[in-house]
Protein backbone atom coordinates (compact mmCIF):
# COMPACT_ATOMS: atom_id res chain seq x y z
CA UNK A 1 0.00 0.00 0.00
CA UNK A 2 3.16 2.87 1.04
CA UNK A 3 4.94 1.43 -2.09
CA UNK A 4 1.35 2.33 -4.18
CA UNK A 5 0.83 5.34 -2.59
CA UNK A 6 4.62 6.71 -3.23
CA UNK A 7 4.09 5.80 -7.19
CA UNK A 8 0.98 7.18 -7.25
CA UNK A 9 2.62 10.63 -5.98
CA UNK A 10 4.99 10.31 -8.33
CA UNK A 11 3.16 10.09 -11.10
CA UNK A 12 0.88 12.83 -9.92
CA UNK A 13 3.68 15.09 -9.51
CA UNK A 14 4.71 14.71 -12.95
CA UNK A 15 1.33 15.49 -14.05
CA UNK A 16 1.03 18.83 -12.32
CA UNK A 17 3.98 19.95 -13.30
CA UNK A 18 3.30 19.04 -16.72
CA UNK A 19 0.59 20.82 -16.90
CA UNK A 20 1.81 24.06 -14.35
CA UNK A 21 4.72 24.62 -16.12
CA UNK A 22 5.74 23.57 -19.51
CA UNK A 23 9.43 23.16 -20.60
CA UNK A 24 11.29 26.69 -20.86
CA UNK A 25 8.29 28.18 -19.57
CA UNK A 26 9.68 30.58 -16.99
CA UNK A 27 5.33 32.05 -15.74
CA UNK A 28 3.45 29.67 -13.87
CA UNK A 29 0.28 32.31 -14.93
CA UNK A 30 -0.22 32.85 -18.46
CA UNK A 31 -2.51 35.70 -18.75
CA UNK A 32 -5.02 35.63 -21.91
CA UNK A 33 -4.36 37.74 -24.64
CA UNK A 34 -6.54 40.10 -26.35
CA UNK A 35 -7.84 37.59 -29.25
CA UNK A 36 -8.08 35.01 -26.34
CA UNK A 37 -10.50 37.59 -24.44
CA UNK A 38 -12.18 38.57 -27.57
CA UNK A 39 -12.74 34.86 -28.60
CA UNK A 40 -14.67 33.74 -25.34
CA UNK A 41 -16.44 36.87 -24.98
CA UNK A 42 -18.14 36.31 -28.55
CA UNK A 43 -18.90 33.16 -28.03
CA UNK A 44 -20.80 33.68 -24.65
CA UNK A 45 -22.50 36.76 -26.30
CA UNK A 46 -23.78 34.56 -28.91
CA UNK A 47 -25.04 32.08 -26.18
CA UNK A 48 -26.39 34.49 -24.29
CA UNK A 49 -27.95 35.70 -27.61
CA UNK A 50 -29.63 32.08 -28.30
CA UNK A 51 -30.48 32.07 -25.19
CA UNK A 52 -32.90 35.41 -24.82
CA UNK A 53 -33.95 35.03 -28.48
CA UNK A 54 -36.32 31.83 -28.00
CA UNK A 55 -39.03 34.07 -25.88
CA UNK A 56 -42.66 35.64 -28.04
CA UNK A 57 -42.55 37.94 -25.10
CA UNK A 58 -43.79 41.65 -26.21
CA UNK A 59 -42.69 45.14 -24.40
CA UNK A 60 -45.83 47.15 -23.73
CA UNK A 61 -44.57 51.40 -24.62
CA UNK A 62 -48.13 52.78 -24.64
CA UNK A 63 -46.90 54.60 -21.46
CA UNK A 64 -49.94 57.03 -21.47
CA UNK A 65 -47.90 59.56 -19.07
CA UNK A 66 -50.09 62.58 -20.83
CA UNK A 67 -53.40 62.76 -22.22
CA UNK A 68 -52.31 63.64 -25.56
CA UNK A 69 -49.73 61.00 -25.89
CA UNK A 70 -50.33 58.02 -27.83
CA UNK A 71 -47.15 56.10 -26.86
CA UNK A 72 -45.63 54.22 -29.05
CA UNK A 73 -46.27 50.99 -30.28
CA UNK A 74 -44.94 47.24 -28.79
CA UNK A 75 -42.15 45.44 -29.83
CA UNK A 76 -40.50 42.44 -29.52
CA UNK A 77 -38.22 41.69 -26.65
CA UNK A 78 -36.29 39.85 -28.94
CA UNK A 79 -35.62 43.28 -31.38
CA UNK A 80 -35.32 45.30 -28.28
CA UNK A 81 -32.68 47.63 -26.22
CA UNK A 82 -33.48 45.88 -22.81
CA UNK A 83 -32.55 42.56 -24.66
CA UNK A 84 -28.91 44.14 -25.66
CA UNK A 85 -28.55 45.70 -22.58
CA UNK A 86 -29.25 42.76 -20.29
CA UNK A 87 -26.96 40.50 -22.40
CA UNK A 88 -24.17 42.89 -22.31
CA UNK A 89 -24.22 43.56 -18.65
CA UNK A 90 -23.83 40.26 -18.28
CA UNK A 91 -21.81 38.61 -20.47
CA UNK A 92 -18.42 38.97 -18.50
CA UNK A 93 -20.22 37.56 -15.30
CA UNK A 94 -20.83 34.44 -17.57
CA UNK A 95 -17.13 34.20 -18.07
CA UNK A 96 -16.16 33.72 -14.34
CA UNK A 97 -18.33 29.81 -14.98
CA UNK A 98 -14.37 29.06 -16.98
CA UNK A 99 -11.86 27.05 -15.35
CA UNK A 100 -8.07 26.92 -16.40
CA UNK A 101 -7.29 23.53 -17.92
CA UNK A 102 -3.21 23.51 -17.86
CA UNK A 103 -3.22 20.53 -19.53
CA UNK A 104 -4.13 21.93 -22.79
CA UNK A 105 -2.81 24.44 -25.41
CA UNK A 106 -3.54 27.82 -26.46
CA UNK A 107 -7.01 29.62 -26.00
CA UNK A 108 -8.39 26.09 -25.19
CA UNK A 109 -6.70 26.19 -21.69
CA UNK A 110 -10.13 27.98 -20.37
CA UNK A 111 -13.48 26.25 -20.51
CA UNK A 112 -16.01 25.43 -18.66
CA UNK A 113 -16.05 22.17 -15.94
CA UNK A 114 -13.04 20.97 -13.81
CA UNK A 115 -10.00 20.18 -15.66
CA UNK A 116 -8.62 16.56 -16.11
CA UNK A 117 -5.77 17.55 -13.79
CA UNK A 118 -7.92 18.58 -10.94
CA UNK A 119 -10.14 16.15 -11.36
CA UNK A 120 -7.47 13.68 -11.22
CA UNK A 121 -6.19 15.41 -8.31
CA UNK A 122 -9.90 15.08 -6.45
CA UNK A 123 -10.51 11.73 -7.35
CA UNK A 124 -6.80 10.09 -5.41
CA UNK A 125 -7.88 12.57 -2.38
CA UNK A 126 -11.54 10.56 -2.52
CA UNK A 127 -9.58 7.64 -2.29
CA UNK A 128 -7.63 8.69 0.92
CA UNK A 129 -4.39 9.18 -0.98
CA UNK A 130 -2.58 12.32 0.69
CA UNK A 131 -1.71 14.99 -2.22
CA UNK A 132 0.47 17.18 -0.83
CA UNK A 133 0.56 20.19 -3.20
CA UNK A 134 2.08 24.09 -3.12
CA UNK A 135 -1.97 24.99 -3.51
CA UNK A 136 -4.21 24.35 -0.16
CA UNK A 137 -7.20 21.65 -0.92
CA UNK A 138 -9.43 24.29 -0.12
CA UNK A 139 -8.64 27.05 -2.48
CA UNK A 140 -8.63 24.43 -5.39
CA UNK A 141 -11.67 25.33 -6.57
CA UNK A 142 -10.63 29.06 -6.37
CA UNK A 143 -11.16 31.21 -9.27
CA UNK A 144 -7.39 31.32 -10.91
CA UNK A 145 -5.36 34.42 -11.32
CA UNK A 146 -6.14 33.59 -15.70
CA UNK A 147 -9.69 33.60 -15.24
CA UNK A 148 -9.82 36.07 -12.98
CA UNK A 149 -8.04 38.28 -15.93
CA UNK A 150 -10.18 37.08 -18.85
CA UNK A 151 -12.93 38.68 -16.73
CA UNK A 152 -11.35 42.01 -16.18
CA UNK A 153 -10.69 42.03 -19.86
CA UNK A 154 -13.64 41.17 -20.73
CA UNK A 155 -14.92 44.64 -18.92
CA UNK A 156 -13.04 46.70 -20.42
CA UNK A 157 -13.03 45.43 -23.77
CA UNK A 158 -17.27 45.77 -23.45
CA UNK A 159 -17.06 49.16 -22.30
CA UNK A 160 -14.83 50.22 -25.30
CA UNK A 161 -16.86 47.87 -28.09
CA UNK A 162 -19.95 48.61 -26.98
CA UNK A 163 -21.40 50.82 -29.87
CA UNK A 164 -19.95 48.08 -32.20
CA UNK A 165 -21.79 45.43 -30.62
CA UNK A 166 -24.62 47.36 -30.63
CA UNK A 167 -24.48 48.26 -34.40
CA UNK A 168 -24.20 44.21 -35.13
CA UNK A 169 -27.11 43.83 -33.32
CA UNK A 170 -29.54 46.26 -34.56
CA UNK A 171 -28.61 45.35 -38.08
CA UNK A 172 -25.42 43.26 -38.97
CA UNK A 173 -26.36 40.08 -37.20
CA UNK A 174 -26.58 37.60 -40.93
CA UNK A 175 -22.64 38.24 -40.04
CA UNK A 176 -21.11 35.78 -37.25
CA UNK A 177 -20.13 37.88 -33.92
CA UNK A 178 -16.71 36.17 -33.83
CA UNK A 179 -15.93 37.51 -37.21
CA UNK A 180 -17.71 41.21 -36.68
CA UNK A 181 -16.31 41.64 -32.96
CA UNK A 182 -12.76 40.49 -32.99
CA UNK A 183 -11.23 40.33 -36.92
CA UNK A 184 -13.15 43.48 -38.09
CA UNK A 185 -12.73 45.42 -34.77
CA UNK A 186 -11.21 44.47 -31.89
CA UNK A 187 -8.31 42.37 -33.51
CA UNK A 188 -8.49 44.30 -37.17
CA UNK A 189 -4.42 43.88 -38.71
CA UNK A 190 -3.31 41.61 -35.16
CA UNK A 191 -2.99 37.81 -35.08
CA UNK A 192 -6.38 36.17 -34.65
CA UNK A 193 -5.13 32.35 -34.29
CA UNK A 194 -6.96 31.52 -31.31
CA UNK A 195 -10.01 32.18 -33.12
CA UNK A 196 -9.48 29.65 -34.89
CA UNK A 197 -7.97 26.91 -32.29
CA UNK A 198 -10.75 24.32 -31.05
CA UNK A 199 -10.43 21.46 -29.02
CA UNK A 200 -10.01 18.57 -29.64
CA UNK A 201 -12.31 15.94 -27.52
CA UNK A 202 -10.85 12.64 -28.90
CA UNK A 203 -9.36 11.97 -25.71
CA UNK A 204 -12.21 12.79 -23.76
CA UNK A 205 -14.60 10.20 -25.59
CA UNK A 206 -11.77 7.61 -25.25
CA UNK A 207 -11.88 8.14 -21.67
CA UNK A 208 -15.61 7.78 -21.38
CA UNK A 209 -15.74 4.17 -23.43
CA UNK A 210 -12.74 3.05 -21.06
CA UNK A 211 -15.01 3.80 -17.73
CA UNK A 212 -18.09 2.62 -19.47
CA UNK A 213 -15.90 -0.94 -19.97
CA UNK A 214 -14.64 -0.74 -17.16
CA UNK A 215 -18.01 -0.55 -14.86
CA UNK A 216 -19.57 -3.32 -17.35
CA UNK A 217 -16.72 -5.38 -16.39
CA UNK A 218 -17.38 -4.64 -12.83
CA UNK A 219 -21.14 -5.09 -12.80
CA UNK A 220 -20.53 -8.76 -14.91
CA UNK A 221 -18.17 -9.65 -12.00
CA UNK A 222 -20.49 -8.65 -9.70
CA UNK A 223 -23.12 -10.31 -10.95
CA UNK A 224 -21.41 -13.99 -11.76
CA UNK A 225 -20.05 -13.42 -7.81
CA UNK A 226 -24.00 -13.15 -6.84
CA UNK A 227 -24.71 -16.52 -9.05
CA UNK A 228 -21.88 -18.32 -7.70
CA UNK A 229 -23.24 -17.45 -3.99
CA UNK A 230 -26.62 -18.93 -4.81
CA UNK A 231 -25.43 -22.17 -5.79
Amino acid sequence: MVWFTCVTMFLLSVLVEGAEKKEGDDEWVNLPNKCEVCKFVSIEMKSAFDETGKTKEVIERNYRFLDDNKGAPPIKYVKSDIRFIEVVENVCQRLSGYNLHKEREGSNRFAKGMSETFSTLHGLVHKGVKVVMDIPYELWNETSAEVADLKKQCDVMIEQYEEVIEDWYKGSQEEDLTTYLCENHVLKGQDTACLKEEYSKKGDVAAIAEEKKKKKKEGSRKKEEQRRGRK
